[in-house]
């Protein structure tokens, strides 16, 4: 537990950094150019669609009878809106979490190695290459689990759980690769995580957490469906952010592993690099 919060402390204080601040930037931009585009041209047809699947389930019907009692019955128009946004925030979040990891993460450990770590050895166990298939295969399985789960994101309190732990599980997968990737041999990295999961987890389901605060923006009136190009623009910059916090967690909490991990087993560590 202290490793975790110590690791938590140095991650807080370096997230304010000039340079860990221009990485939230970068991803930030290249996720909203692509995803502003992408909705853009498909939203129309995106909620056509939505409407129609909404229509098919009689969960709908009861809703809308309740939004008629309660007098809000305008908040039917807003219920397909809110359904596609739900729908396509996990994938931009997917997406500046795979931006991170290929853009940023790199240059977020280099930055710890030369500030804290300067005196860990690189056995480079890991390659931008293997980050890059290893993101991407864990993404896809991460996004059938979500597709599985989504009709028990209607329902409490399986909304509020389901996705911090998809996206702890993901970040935990994800950022131990890159986070050792520089410093650890690939028997290192394999034994590391096998040792420390649960606290690896942790740091991940914390994240998980952290990232569902946007989503409370959502949440908190449905009418900020209306102005949903700025909201989304604020929301995928507090994404990059966040991931940029895990990012350096991670990395702190991992070197420091890996360090300790050295000096308790020099000869054992020796003979597997």
């Amino acid at each position: 537990m202290n490793d975790l919060l110590r690791s938590f402390g140095r991650a807080l204080s370096s997230v304010f950094h000039p340079v860990m601040l221009f990485l939230t930037f970068v991803p930030f931009a290249v996720a909203a150019v692509a995803w502003g585009a992408l909705l853009y041209v498909f939203w129309q047809p995106l909620l056509d669609t939505t409407r129609l699947w909404l229509d098919t389930w009689s969960f709908t019907s009861t809703l809308y009878h309740l939004f008629d009692w309660l007098g809000f019955a305008s908040l039917r128009a807003v219920v397909a809106p809110f359904v596609v946004i739900s729908m396509a925030i996990p994938l931009i979040v997917v997406t500046v979490l795979l931006l991170i990891v290929t853009m940023s993460m790199p240059r977020v450990i280099r930055h710890l190695s030369n500030r804290q770590f300067a005196s860990l050895e690189m056995r480079r166990g890991g390659s931008w290459y293997g980050s890059l298939w290893y993101s991407l295969w864990t993404t896809l399985l991460c996004i059938a689990l979500l597709v599985i789960t989504l009709p028990l994101w209607l329902v409490p309190p399986f909304f509020a759980l389901i996705p911090p732990l998809l996206w702890g599980w993901l970040t935990y997968r994800v950022m131990t690769y890159d986070a050792l990737a520089l410093h650890a041999s690939a028997d290192e990295r394999r034994a590391l995580v096998r040792r420390h999961r649960l606290p690896l987890l942790t740091i991940g389901v914390v994240s998980g957490l952290f990232g569902s605060l946007p989503t409370m923006i959502w949440a908190s009136s449905a009418w900020l469906v209306l102005f949903f190009p700025v909201i989304t623009a604020v929301t995928i910059w507090i994404y990059a952010f966040i991931l940029v916090f895990t990012a350096l967690w991670f990395g702190n909490y991992c070197l420091r592993a890996l360090q300790r991990m050295r000096a308790q087993e020099p000869h054992s560590v020796a003979t597997l690099s």
